[in-house]
Parts: C-alpha cells; sequence; structure tokens
C-alpha cells in the first residue's frame, strides 16, 4: 500500500464514505485530479489546480464548477454557465463520493 501525504484545510469536513454523498471534503481533487482536472491542472499528480476552498462554506469545491473564470483565467466571461454545467457533468458532481482512499490524521 503506498501512503501519500495531502494538506489539507483544518476547517474541511471529514472524508465520507464510498458511495456516500460529496460533503466537499477535497481529499479526492487534493490526492490527483481528475481527467478534467488533469487538462485543467496540466499534471496527473498531485492536488488539482481547479481546487478551491469556499471559506464560507467550509468545504472545498471544483473550480470548473463553481468559478470557471478562476480555474480557466482566459475563458471568455460568455462561457462559464457551459463549462460549469460540462464539468458538473464530467465529474460526475452529486453522484456520490467515489474516493476509495482511506484518510489518517497527522
Amino acid at each position: 500500500m503506498s501512503r501519500q501525504v495531502i494538506r489539507l484545510h483544518p476547517a474541511a469536513p471529514a472524508k465520507p464514505p464510498e458511495a456516500a454523498p460529496c460533503n466537499g471534503c477535497g481529499v479526492c481533487c487534493a490526492a490527483e485530479p481528475c481527467p478534467i482536472g488533469v487538462l485543467v491542472s496540466g499534471r496527473r499528480t498531485g492536488a488539482c489546480a481547479a481546487l478551491l476552498w469556499n471559506s464560507d462554506a467550509s468545504l472545498y469545491r471544483c473550480g470548473l464548477v463553481d468559478a470557471p473564470g478562476t480555474a480557466l483565467p482566459r475563458l471568455p466571461g460568455v462561457l462559464a454557465p457551459l463549462v460549469s454545467r460540462l464539468a458538473r457533468r464530467w465529474i460526475s458532481a452529486a453522484s456520490g463520493c467515489d474516493s476509495s482512499l482511506v484518510v489518517e490524521s497527522a
């Protein structure tokens, strides 16, 4: 079993069990980018560049869904709603946690 250290905001919620509703813990995206995140991040390992901390809600969100212009600074504003809808579909938002990672606290 390999180990990986990821750094998350101390106020982030605990990772839910697989198939439970996503709670914005950020574990999956901090461990590695999803396929669309690979395109945005330009990397296959490490945290996704589109992962955003929402301090008001104390959770992580995909920047492509919540703030496409932040994740893609050159994106014309008129395309932001389309990118958000597509990203929501591509990451299968609201389908539940699909991360099988085991989390240990420091």
